[in-house]
């Protein structure tokens, strides 16, 4: 299963591309879409969709699974990020990739085994997971593998196959 991991934005969207077999976890891709600064903003909107179509494309995922927005102090930088994950949504929803959900604190738990861990230790397990030299950079597209990571795991946990098959 190839699963496209996103951390959306609209200045700056990373993504990550892993495969997930069994247990096993292979990193296929990663990096950054961005758009120009000086551009107006439904112009960078329109951008981010194309190359997110452009993306999905080219790479084919089986998944996708995109980080839930956390509201933190800038509002305003809140709402454009708000904004550029619909745009994103919307190319995966129009690509027809199953798209999945998961909060920061998902991602850490399944990553790290903590809900609570500091980023630094996400990097640090999705590193070591994927059998990296080095913590992906930026952190934007890091992130990204952490969420494809966590929906891979996630995803092929016991738990998950048996309800998937019917099991209770």
């Amino acid at each position: 299963m190839k699963v496209l991991g996103i951390d959306p934005g609209y200045a700056t969207t990373g993504f990550g591309l892993i495969e997930a077999d069994r247990g096993s976890y292979r990193l296929l891709q990663y990096g950054v879409v961005t758009t120009p600064k000086e551009l107006p903003f439904p112009q960078r909107l329109e951008i981010l969709h194309s190359d997110m179509l452009e993306l999905i494309g080219a790479t084919k995922p089986d998944a996708s699974a995109v980080e839930e927005l956390f509201w933190g102090h800038n509002i305003t930088t809140g709402i454009g990020v708000s904004h550029g994950r619909g745009v994103i949504l919307l190319a995966l929803q129009q690509a027809g990739v199953p798209i999945f959900e998961y909060t920061p604190m998902q991602v850490k738990q399944a990553v790290v085994g903590y809900g609570k861990a500091e980023k630094r230790q996400v990097m640090d397990m999705t590193r070591r997971l994927l059998h990296m030299k080095e913590v992906a950079r930026p952190d934007d597209a890091a992130d990204a593998i952490a969420i494809a990571l966590c929906h891979a795991r996630s995803n092929t946990s016991l738990l998950s196959r048996a309800m998937n098959q019917g099991v209770k």
